[in-house]
């Protein structure tokens, strides 16, 4: 899990290219309960910035990015100049008590030890400051994603959100929870780099990785996609947040 967990670094162009961004209204409605504009937020796996960009442009709100990994952050810092970005994880904060306002888990939740993540959280977040809890999932009501999702491999974060198992603990209150279904244009090279960034194949072995983008060629090849072309990919943004207790 940990190997996986902090895999993503020698991917960062293919997690910029192969992942969504967040949608702007889905991220609003995640820090809607704070009192004003001028938030200080705290963006907890970062990763290469999706999310810390998608928090910074609802604007007045100021982010400090975190992740495990430096690689990742370096790719945060050359796409997000400017941006306050350090290493720690939900369970391990490098930020005083009580220094935010918020803090945004995108594509991350999945990966922490949710008691442990939300003492931690809580000791950073002023109380009646929002944890917020967003991911985007592949529509498999779709049948040509089923077949996709059987040759990648499914996921933690897909079978938790299908599960309704997001959970938080003390000292944040009970989950709100808000979808939104929508779609995106994908080129061949773009759903390949999105496997590409996805762990279960970042740390397979290279014939591994050889089978399953092949398999991926043979099922696009059938729907037809060829270069220059695309498929419009079902998306399901999934949040969630909870108010920290006084």
């Amino acid at each position: 899990m940990v190997e996986r967990a902090t895999s993503f670094g020698s991917e960062t162009g293919s997690y910029e290219k192969g992942r969504p961004e967040y949608r702007s209204d889905a991220v609003a409605w995640l820090l809607e309960p704070l009192p004003g504009p001028d938030a200080a937020v705290v963006d907890i796996g970062a990763g290469t910035g999706k999310l810390t960009r998608a928090v910074l442009a609802l604007g007045g709100t100021s982010v400090v990015a975190v992740d495990p990994d430096p690689q990742m952050l370096e790719a945060l810092r050359q796409k997000t100049p400017g941006v306050e970005a350090v290493t720690g994880t939900a369970e391990s904060l490098p930020l005083a008590d009580g220094s935010v306002d918020a803090a945004t888990l995108g594509q991350a939740w999945h990966w922490v030890d949710p008691v442990a993540a939300s003492a931690e959280i809580g000791r950073v977040v002023r109380p009646g400051g929002v944890l917020g809890l967003i991911w985007n999932v592949r529509d498999d009501r779709t049948d040509w994603v089923r077949r996709l999702t059987a040759i990648m491999g499914g996921s933690a974060a897909e079978e938790m959100i299908a599960d309704n198992a997001v959970r938080v603990a003390a000292p944040f209150g009970p989950l709100e929870e808000r979808r939104w279904e929508w779609s995106r244009e994908m080129t061949r090279a773009e759903l390949h780099a999105m496997a590409s960034s996805r762990s279960l194949i970042i740390t397979s072995s290279d014939e591994e990785k050889a089978r399953i983008a092949a398999a991926m060629d043979e099922l696009f090849d059938e729907l037809g996609l060829i270069e220059g072309e695309t498929l419009s990919m079902p998306y399901v943004t999934a949040a969630y947040r909870a108010i920290r207790g006084s």
